[in-house]
C-alpha cells in the first residue's frame, strides 16, 4: 500500500520495503514532507500514561487537514491511508500527525473533540483506485468550469478543484474582488459534472498557498511551507521599517503586500521608541530644520533647513533630544554647521587578511628560501658525487675575458650623413671563444639576400602632384 508522500496527497509514490507498522523509515523525507507538515519529535518515546490519544490528524489535498477520531482502535502510523467519515458518503485521506502532538494541534486550533468525526477503515484497494481516478480528472474539470464561468461572464477565477475520495462532490476554490451569483453557474457545473456542488471562496493570500511557488528572497513561500495564520499587512509597516512605498517590490506573488514584513516589526517598534518624533522641529539661530531620514540602526537622524532642504545634517538621538529639550526652555539652539562633528573615519581591521594578495606568500617565504638553498646543496652534492664516479663526461672550454670595446671605424665617405653609416655587428650574448675583429668593407657589411626568400613589393598610393 503507498503512503502517499507527495504534497497533492496522491498514492503515486511508495516507500515499499521501508515501510513498516511502527511507520514509514524516512519520516523526515517521505511520509512527513508535504507542506505545513508537524515534525514528530516524540516518535520514539513511548507514552508513559496507559491512556493513549485517539485522535489523529489526516490531511488531503494541498493544504487541507483535518483532525478525526480513531474510535476503532486501528494500528496507524504516519503515512498510512485511511477512509474517514464524510457528508456525504466517505473520504480518502493520509495520515499526517498520531500520538500526544495531536492534541497540542487541536488546542493550537482550538478545535472542538465533539466535532471530530470518526476514522472508517485503512483504506482498501478499492477505495484506492477511486481515489486515484477522480484525482486524474481534477485538471480537466478545473479547465472546464473555468470556461462555463467566462462563458456566464462571471468576475471569478476557478484557482483548484478537489474530488472527494468517494467522486460523490467536487469542491470549486476561487476567488473573486466581489459577491458572484452562483445560481446559474451551479446548475451549469451539476449539469456538466452530474456530481454534488460545493463553492469555497478563499484570499489571494490562500490561492498563492495552494499553487505555490519560489519568492524573491530564493526560498519557497512562507504560506505554502510553514505559515498557517495569515495576518493582515498594510503600509504603516513598511513606513516603520524605513522602507519605499513601491509596490512592485513590496508585494508578493498573491498580489498583495509580503507576510514577512511582519516579522521584524517589533523589533523596529522597541529600536523606535527610543526616538524622538519624525515630525520633531529644531529652533536654530539660522532658521527653523526639520527631519528628513532616520536610520534605525545607526540610531541618527538628518535635519535639513526649511530654506535649505539640499543639505543634509546627521546627529545621534542623545543630541536631538538634548536640542529638543533645550527649544522647549525658549532657546535657540546653534546653527546645524557648528552642532555637526568631523566624522572620525573608522579603521578597519582585516582578521583573516583577505584583501591582501600575497597574504598566502608572506607566511611561507622564509620557507621557500630554506627551501630552495637546501635543494641547491643536495643538487651540488649529488653533481660532485656523480663526477667522482663516473669522470668528468665532456671537456667544456674555459671563459675568455671579454675583449675591450674597438673603437668606432672610420668611414671612406667623411661627407656621408650619419644615417648611411654602417652598423657595427653585435656580438651575442651566449657566443663563446675569442672574437676576431674582421674589417669590411660597406658591400660586405650589407646582409646578403636569401635567393630562396620570396620578396615582396611594398605598395604605397601614389603621390599626388602638386602641380597637377
Amino acid at each position: 500500500m503507498s503512503c502517499g508522500c507527495k504534497t497533492s496527497g496522491d498514492s503515486a509514490h511508495s516507500c515499499g520495503p521501508k515501510k513498516t507498522a511502527n511507520g514509514c523509515e524516512n519520516v523526515n523525507t517521505c511520509g512527513n514532507s508535504y507542506k505545513l507538515s508537524v515534525f514528530d519529535w516524540l516518535s520514539n518515546i513511548n507514552n508513559p500514561t496507559p491512556n493513549r490519544c485517539d485522535f489523529v490528524e489526516v490531511r488531503f489535498k494541498n493544504d487541507r487537514k483535518s483532525f478525526y477520531k480513531n474510535v476503532n482502535n486501528i494500528p496507524l502510523h504516519i503515512g498510512s491511508v485511511v477512509t474517514v467519515e464524510s457528508s456525504p458518503g466517505h473520504d480518502v485521506g493520509v495520515v499526517s500527525l498520531t500520538g500526544e502532538l495531536v492534541k497540542i494541534q487541536m488546542k493550537k486550533k482550538k478545535f472542538s473533540e465533539e466535532l471530530a468525526l470518526k476514522i472508517y477503515r485503512q483504506a482498501n484497494q478499492k477505495d484506492l483506485e477511486v481515489w486515484q481516478d477522480v484525482r486524474k480528472k481534477e485538471d480537466g474539470v478545473k479547465l472546464e468550469a473555468r470556461k462555463i464561468a467566462q462563458r456566464l461572464g462571471l468576475e471569478m477565477k476557478v484557482t483548484d478543484v478537489e474530488y472527494q475520495g468517494d467522486s460523490s462532490k467536487i469542491t470549486f476554490y476561487y476567488t473573486a474582488d466581489n459577491r458572484i451569483d452562483f445560481r446559474q453557474l451551479i446548475k451549469d457545473y451539476a449539469g456538466a459534472f452530474r456530481t454534488k456542488i460545493d463553492m469555497k471562496q478563499i484570499g489571494f493570500r490562500q490561492e498563492a498557498a495552494k499553487v505555490g511557488g519560489i519568492g524573491s528572497c530564493g526560498r519557497e513561500l512562507c504560506c505554502s511551507t510553514w505559515l498557517t495564520d495569515f495576518r493582515s499587512v498594510n503600509t504603516n509597516v513598511a513606513r516603520y521599517q524605513q522602507l519605499s512605498i513601491n509596490p512592485q517590490k513590496l508585494a508578493g506573488q498573491c498580489g498583495k503586500l509580503k507576510c514577512c514584513l511582519n516579522y521584524e516589526l517589533d523589533s523596529y517598534l522597541d529600536a523606535l521608541s527610543n526616538f524622538p518624533s519624525s515630525s520633531t522641529t529644531l529652533e536654530t539661530e539660522k532658521g527653523k530644520a526639520f527631519c528628513i531620514k532616520i536610520d534605525v540602526f545607526k540610531k541618527k537622524m538628518w535635519f535639513a533647513y526649511v530654506d535649505n532642504s539640499i543639505a543634509w545634517y546627521d546627529f545621534d538621538i542623545d543630541l536631538v533630544k538634548k536640542l529638543i529639550s533645550k527649544n522647549k526652555r525658549g532657546e535657540k539652539t546653534p546653527p546645524l554647521e557648528d552642532l555637526k562633528q568631523p566624522d572620525t573615519p573608522s579603521q578597519s581591521i582585516d582578521l583573516i587578511q583577505e584583501n591582501n594578495v600575497d597574504r598566502f606568500e608572506k607566511k611561507n617565504r622564509g620557507n621557500k628560501n630554506r627551501n630552495n638553498n637546501q635543494n641547491k646543496q643536495n643538487n651540488s652534492q649529488q653533481q660532485q658525487g656523480q663526477g667522482q664516479g663516473q669522470g668528468q663526461k665532456r671537456n667544456r672550454p674555459e671563459r675568455q675575458e671579454r675583449p675591450a670595446r674597438s673603437e668606432k671605424p672610420e668611414t671612406p665617405n667623411n661627407h656621408a650623413p650619419s644615417g648611411n653609416q654602417p652598423k657595427q655587428q653585435k656580438q651575442h650574448p651566449q657566443q663563446k671563444g675569442p672574437v676576431e675583429k674582421v674589417e669590411a668593407s660597406d658591400a660586405e657589411k650589407k646582409p646578403q639576400n636569401n635567393p630562396n626568400k620570396k620578396k615582396f613589393k611594398k605598395k604605397y598610393p601614389p603621390k599626388k602632384d602638386k602641380d597637377a
